[in-house]
């Protein structure tokens, strides 16, 4: 666990009003590490979601941080925070979406299974609904991969075994 993170930006319309998710993910299990919502995609939600995450780590030597080439991840405040604790920034080729499949795929599961379909009241309650679903998806959503256990009970089982 923590040796490769993804990350990226998505984008939700509720009722005209739009709505970021931030989050990053583990490659080791597709855990949530952290993420931010936010109504605007500003860099202080990024550099929240990223300060987030890095608490979860005691030594983020060695770490290395994923993304695209989104404006958020060449901004000077984002590379600083990832390169003082220690992690390296790692960055998909100019207009390659594969280089970050994992996290397409993350958002295009979570898009399937959370938002299609679905009729959100107002953000607030999207928000709070999409809280819920992370959650879900971290602490019970099973997955083959991970020898039908949930991101967090793969992770907690590896860690209890070295």
């Amino acid at each position: 666990p923590h040796q490769k993170w993804a990350t990226d930006v998505t984008e939700f319309n509720i009722r005209g009003e739009k709505v970021y998710l931030s989050p990053v993910l583990d490659l080791y299990n597709q855990e949530v590490v952290a993420y931010e919502v936010s109504r605007t995609p500003r860099l202080l939600m990024v550099v929240t979601m990223l300060d987030k995450a890095l608490r979860r780590v005691e030594d983020a030597q060695g770490l290395v941080l994923h993304s695209d080439q989104g404006w958020q991840y060449q901004m000077a405040d984002y590379r600083h925070r990832v390169t003082a604790r220690g992690a390296e920034i790692s960055m998909s080729r100019k207009g390659n979406c594969l280089d970050n499949a994992v996290m397409e795929n993350f958002f295009g599961v979570l898009k399937s299974e959370f938002f299609h379909g679905q009729r959100f009241s107002d953000v607030t309650t999207f928000i709070e609904e999409l809280e819920s679903y992370l959650h879900y998806y971290n602490h019970e959503r099973i997955k083959v991969k991970l020898k039908g256990l949930s991101p967090v009970e793969y992770r907690t089982q590896a860690l209890n075994t070295d």
